[in-house]
């Protein structure tokens, strides 16, 4: 996981543990999250839709690395892990995010469920024939909850440049 979450500034990393699992043949991720101050504005005593961002891109990268270091998505065959460090902060990009709150989370020890939905690789449409750029699109989803029935849901759809 360190590897993963290199690219954040020390006090930015938020997960403090994540357990990938494959059930059904779909790929889910449990994480452990602690925001302990927040990184850009005064204490607003609930997750906010930043923060959720964030803690939703650290789970996010981690998941694509195992899906590399482990072959568990056919789509990412061919990457190395080396290949995906060089490439992660510019190859991954948010194309869609919603998020919905349905009761406020405490920020300062909450938990996460990463799901891996549809994968699949295709070429940008007006692209030249022959060009090389391919992306790979990811719809996944997650959830948010902490011991006092916080909740939040969403629902994200991820391009990954692959060439």
């Amino acid at each position: 996981m360190t590897e993963a979450l290199r690219c954040y500034k020390p006090h930015c990393r938020y997960v403090t543990s994540i357990t990938t699992r494959v059930r059904d043949g779909r790929l889910s991720a449990i994480a452990e999250l602690r925001i302990p101050e927040s990184c850009y504005i005064d204490d607003t005593g609930h997750l906010n839709a930043v923060e959720v961002n964030i803690c939703y891109n650290q789970m996010l990268y981690y998941v694509i690395a195992k899906c590399i270091k482990e072959g568990l998505v056919p789509e990412f065959g061919g990457w190395t892990l080396p290949d995906y460090w060089k490439r992660r902060l510019g190859a991954v990009l948010i194309v869609r995010l919603q998020s919905a709150f349905q009761r406020p989370i405490d920020p300062r020890h909450f938990f996460g469920e990463f799901s891996l939905g549809r994968v699949r690789r295709f070429r940008p449409p007006g692209r030249a024939a022959g060009g090389d750029e391919k992306l790979i699109s990811m719809d996944t989803s997650f959830h948010y909850w902490d011991e006092n029935n916080g909740r939040c849901t969403g629902q994200v759809k991820v391009s990954v440049i692959e060439s």
